[in-house]
């Protein structure tokens, strides 16, 4: 008997105890509980995002709003984000919510139905254009290739997504983020090309 508990409490690796091999069993890192854990903790939310791959989006700007209730401040977030594919569509949407991702989802889900194809010409736009939208106006100008986007802010984010390479850009009036990209997208949508020129005056245009 003295001799059993003995080899018990040393943990002697020949004794035909079952408890030494049980506290092997259950310290063993590949274990099933371990591989258990490794799938839990796999995350689906990479798959998630790369459903829309071609799609390139960007949070320009996240604002949060206080309501004062009777009980207290109500939080609410508005997110402006910029949703393009980099090859000549691009679109803007501004979501709201209480909490912040589900304030950027609502922008990008607005923005992809706000998306809309912008008329280029190799890197840069067709011709100069002014946007307005409110109080703010944005003055687009067609630049050399090389020049890049000289802009800054929301309008950068609006040019860079929607693929122009080249352009030069002026700020007048507001500088409100939302202003000044609803006035960056209302300039390129009354961008023409050259075709719809000419089919609409019925002239041929040598450039």
């Amino acid at each position: 008997m003295g001799r059993g508990r003995g080899n018990n409490r040393g943990g002697a690796p020949g004794g035909p105890g079952g408890p030494p091999g049980q506290g092997g069993r259950g310290g063993s890192p590949g274990g099933p509980g371990g591989r258990g854990r490794e799938n839990r903790g796999g995350g689906g939310r990479g798959g998630r995002g790369g459903r829309d791959s071609e799609f390139q989006d960007r949070v320009v700007e996240i604002r949060r709003v206080a309501k004062v209730v009777k009980g207290g401040r109500r939080f609410n977030f508005s997110a402006l984000v910029v949703v393009g594919d980099g090859k000549g569509r691009v679109g803007a949407g501004l979501g709201k919510a209480n909490t912040v991702p589900a304030a950027i989802q609502k922008g990008q889900d607005r923005a992809k139905r706000n998306m809309f194809q912008v008329p280029m010409r190799n890197t840069t736009i067709p011709h100069e254009v002014i946007g307005k939208f409110e109080s703010s106006d944005v003055l687009l100008k067609p630049a050399s290739e090389g020049t890049g986007v000289i802009a800054g802010g929301g309008v950068r984010a609006v040019l860079e997504l929607a693929g122009i390479k080249d352009v030069l850009t002026k700020a007048l009036g507001s500088t409100t983020s939302v202003n000044l990209v609803q006035a960056t997208v209302e300039g390129l949508q009354r961008l023409r090309t050259k075709a719809d020129i000419e089919q609409a005056r019925g002239v041929k245009i040598t450039l």
